[in-house]
């Protein structure tokens, strides 16, 4: 089975029952080899925690550990026992089956795409990928370097069918960085920055420009959280901001002060003494300070009296600034006059990217995954066919 997630339309705490797959939920049926989990995002990895024990798990070695440390911090991290782990055009087998993991460029770190051999057939499955990351040179690879003789190719379609708004072009993560660094210097007060813990590229590029801001008349220093430094121990790069890399400090959520005092892990707050900040000091300071930031930050925030001539960029899918419970947030925003800024690039490939990806690969049919508009596909990709969900069919 190749990844088994929590969709995307489920509310946070709604039961979500696994797929039909017998032996999946019990172990009971041997006929199951195993499950490969291509990246860690919830709607790949999010069902796990319903998967029996007994069922053999794959998946990267540091996708493995970002999950066993996100889930200190979140509900939505998991530690699980390991079977093996994927490794970059390494095949390894499972029962009949020869699976290799391709490393690919995604908003997830050590994120895969894979191709499962067996009885004569070739299956590509493109799990999550993109050619505009700081990983690119790993699609710029597959494109040069595909599997070939490939009978299906399972293809993600996020951007199909977007209308134009993004689907055929990219901002890349460079440009990014000059994003930022512009907001850096413009802005008289704090400048907070809403994105994942887990969106290692992100991390980096606001990293970046925090640092191309030392020569700038208003420096900034860059203040993570122990969430954020956990994922960046995880990944094993010292590119990656973390306690004790030049003009990173460290504070403090309330959330996680609590998590942290009830577990009785003070060495995550130990380890960061010298560089860890409090709120008097994001307000005395905050001319000088970008802090990553997410949503249930904001009562302390306005508490310590930050709020006032901050400016709040948004490094995540706009979408969620569009749901219903994000009104409060907003309301807080706009009572202090903080400026709301998205800056912001897609996770996913765009269709020129896929378009590319589907002539390399050349296979003998494409079928749509990952997509809220399949019917789409054959616009752009020859030999489309279209399954629908919970139909079987032959490779």
């Amino acid at each position: 089975m190749l990844d088994v997630g929590r969709p995307l339309w489920a509310d946070s705490g709604e039961h979500v029952p696994l797929p039909p797959v017998p032996g999946l939920e019990h172990g009971d049926d041997p006929s199951l080899l195993g499950v490969i989990i291509s990246h860690s995002h919830l709607d790949h990895y999010g069902l796990l925690d319903q998967v029996s024990c007994q069922v053999p798990l794959y998946t990267g070695k540091t996708s493995a550990k970002l999950l066993k440390e996100a889930a200190f911090f979140s509900p939505a991290g998991i530690d699980r026992k390991w079977t093996g782990y994927l490794s970059d055009r390494e095949p390894f087998e499972v029962g009949p089956f020869t699976v290799t993991p391709y490393l690919v460029d995604h908003s997830a770190f050590d994120a895969y795409a894979l191709l499962v051999e067996a009885d004569g057939k070739r299956l590509f499955y493109s799990g999550d990928l993109r050619g505009h990351g700081l990983q690119s040179e790993t699609f710029e690879r597959l494109l040069n370097s595909p599997p070939r003789s490939v009978n299906t190719l399972l293809l993600e379609g996020t951007r199909v069918g977007t209308n134009g708004r993004d689907g055929r072009s990219s901002v890349d993560e460079a440009a990014l960085e000059q994003e930022f660094a512009k907001v850096f210097r413009e802005t008289e007060g704090l400048v907070l920055v809403a994105c994942s813990a887990q969106n290692i590229d992100r991390l980096q590029t606001i990293y970046r420009a925090t640092l191309n801001s030392r020569s700038a008349p208003r420096p900034r220093r860059l203040v993570i959280d122990p969430y954020v430094e956990a994922m960046a121990r995880a990944t094993n790069n010292a590119e990656v901001p973390r306690a004790g890399l030049p003009g990173v400090q460290v504070y403090v959520p309330q959330n996680q002060r609590v998590k942290i005092k009830q577990a009785g892990e003070f060495d995550r707050v130990n380890k960061i003494r010298n560089q860890r900040l409090f709120p008097r000091n994001l307000r005395e300071q905050s001319k000088s300070l970008v802090l990553l930031f997410r949503p249930s930050m904001m009562k302390e925030l306005e508490r310590a009296k930050c709020l006032e001539g901050a400016h709040l960029v948004w490094s995540m899918w706009p979408g969620y600034l569009e749901e219903g419970r994000m009104g409060h947030f907003l309301d807080l925003l706009s009572r202090y006059g903080t400026k709301l800024t998205v800056i912001h690039a897609s996770g996913h490939a765009s269709v020129s990217d896929l378009e590319a990806l589907s002539r390399a690969m050349n296979a003998d049919r494409v079928v749509p995954i990952h997509t809220s508009a399949p019917s789409k596909f054959p616009v752009h990709f020859k030999r489309t066919e279209i399954h629908r969900d919970g139909h079987w069919w032959p490779v």
